[in-house]
């Protein structure tokens, strides 16, 4: 339809390499567990809250259980709480304060255990697709704005100051929200509890936080007529953990990338990709929308040279969430507007870029991200970058638009960035809301044939990829030119080798809920 003229077989081959690319990391998934994902079949099934000494109830249960998380926490746990009729929150206090041992041998029958723990999981399960039930009468009652969605983001560490921005920014136009994280919090083993007023570059990711902030968003969705989305980041090393938040909190959307925390993070590789599928496994129950990073590539690579980096990493995000049930609407599959504005025809090889996703993944909300590596500190300039960018995603029909803001990549946004990047977002995409349906590409001029070379290297690369493995891959630099080794990053310690009995009982039921049972099987 954009006039690209694409060849189907070379878009049918790009997806069955990336298929045969994340098939190798499989048995990988399905032989390993890890202290976050078992972690967070605990926040499934209930537990939440802190100790005495502020150290999270999962971690306390987790670190409790070190010596048996080989065959998965949930039926001990479920055992546990019937042998001493405690909840489940009950039965982590008593352990932290060291008045009971579940270590050893305990008299409740297994039969009991999985009886009791399989109603844990359907009323567990009920509740999360519940909230997803809200949202989707929320959004049928309030309606929602057009795509491409205005994304803006408030980070200023303070949870109650974010509400305010995140009004502010609501009722100018802004249709997502999304909190940026505190700088760091990737990186830890945990989740911090409660209310916070305290954090350096954004707010942190608490269920807390998450609660406050989405029931503010509720209040200004029905003064603005339509519903405001909420976005927070599951990576790092808690990314199951925090998903499970999001599901029981009604967050929207979640930064979830397949590669981004091993990367850009030096998370261990296997620890994050075990983690990534359980992750997404309850973003796809929960009905939430999956962001994935590969605006990241682009500051470390250039954006001519590295663009079907970009592609190849796309095809791979979205092959992982096809195997863990995300639906196509879900992903977010994500690129960026980086080219050096100083070269000749960059913005027709943005066009290009922007116009050749959304015809490979005509089904996803393509989330587009603004100029950053190269936006100037001449606020004109900087000011027609974003309207170029802005024009760009009305023209190709992106779904999620990261509003480019003048003080972008220096520090957090002003108040008044926000407003004028709300205002050259509505000015652009009212104007020109259908001009891609009133131009086509000239199939032999320059931007067709940018997109159409991009895809065979981006061919070439994912062969390259396919024979070499995609962990080894990674170790050679190939993705964003960084090298992460298997055996490096932060994490390992933290994965597990299952045991013949595991159980984790919520991935089971989740594939059935999914319809996914037979391709999870080789995952799960």
């Amino acid at each position: 339809m954009s006039g690209l003229n694409l060849s189907k077989d070379k878009i049918t081959e790009l997806r069955i390499l990336a298929d045969d690319i994340t098939s190798q990391i499989s048995p990988l998934i399905k032989s390993h567990t890890t202290v976050t994902v078992e972690r967070s079949v605990l926040r499934l099934m209930g537990l939440d809250g802190v100790d005495n000494d502020d150290v999270p109830l999962p971690n306390v249960l987790v670190n409790h259980l070190s010596g048996e998380l080989k065959n998965g926490v949930a039926l001990k746990t479920a055992s546990a709480m019937l042998h001493y009729r405690l909840s489940i929150n009950e039965l982590a206090e008593k352990i932290s304060n060291k008045e009971i041992d579940i270590t050893g041998d305990l008299k409740t029958s297994t039969s009991e255990a999985l009886d009791f723990l399989n109603e844990i999981v359907e009323q567990q399960l009920e509740t999360i697709l519940q909230v997803r039930s809200d949202r989707e009468s929320m959004i049928s009652s309030l309606g929602e704005g057009s795509m491409p969605w205005q994304y803006v983001i408030v980070a200023t560490g303070n949870i109650h100051e974010d509400v305010i921005q995140a009004r502010a920014a609501a009722l100018k136009g802004a249709d997502i929200i999304a909190v940026i994280r505190t700088t760091g919090q990737s990186l830890l083993d945990y989740i911090p509890y409660g209310i916070t007023t305290e954090g350096f570059g954004g707010t942190y990711a608490t269920q807390a936080n998450f609660k406050l902030m989405r029931s503010a968003l509720d209040e200004v969705s029905k003064e603005c007529g339509r519903y405001i989305r909420l976005v927070n980041y599951a990576s790092g090393l808690c990314m199951p953990e925090i998903v499970v938040m999001g599901a029981f909190e009604r967050l929207d959307m979640m930064l979830n990338d397949s590669m981004y925390g091993i990367l850009f993070r030096d998370i261990n590789p296997v620890r994050t990709f075990i983690d990534q599928y359980f992750s997404r496994m309850i973003n796809a129950v929960s009905g939430m929308i999956i962001n994935t990073g590969e605006d990241n590539y682009l500051t470390t690579a250039d954006a001519i040279e590295g663009a079907h980096t970009v592609l190849a990493s796309d095809l791979i995000n979205e092959s992982f969430a096809k195997a863990a049930g995300l639906k196509p609407w879900q992903m977010g599959l994500g690129h960026a507007f980086e080219i050096n504005p100083d070269i000749q025809d960059g913005f027709l090889m943005e066009l290009s870029q922007a116009l050749m996703l959304r015809e490979i993944f005509p089904l996803s909300p393509l989330k587009y991200m603004p100029p950053t590596k190269f936006m100037s500190g001449d606020i004109f300039k900087g000011y027609i970058m974003n309207a170029l960018f802005n024009l760009v995603g009305v023209w190709s029909n992106q779904g999620i638009q990261l509003l480019g803001m003048l003080t972008e990549a220096m520090h957090t946004p002003f108040l008044h960035d926000r407003y004028l990047a709300l205002e050259n977002s509505k000015y652009v995409m009212n104007n020109a809301r259908h001009i891609g349906e009133s131009f086509t590409v000239n199939p032999d001029g320059p931007v067709a044939l940018r997109a159409r070379n991009v895809i065979d290297e981006t061919l070439e690369f994912l062969r390259t990829v396919k024979d070499e493995g995609l962990l080894e891959s990674i170790t050679d630099g190939k993705f964003a030119d960084i090298s992460r080794t298997v055996e490096g990053g932060k994490g390992l310690s933290g994965v597990i080798k299952k045991s013949d009995h595991y159980l984790n009982p919520f991935a089971k039921v989740m594939a059935d809920n999914l319809k996914i049972s037979e391709e999870a099987s080789k995952w799960i």
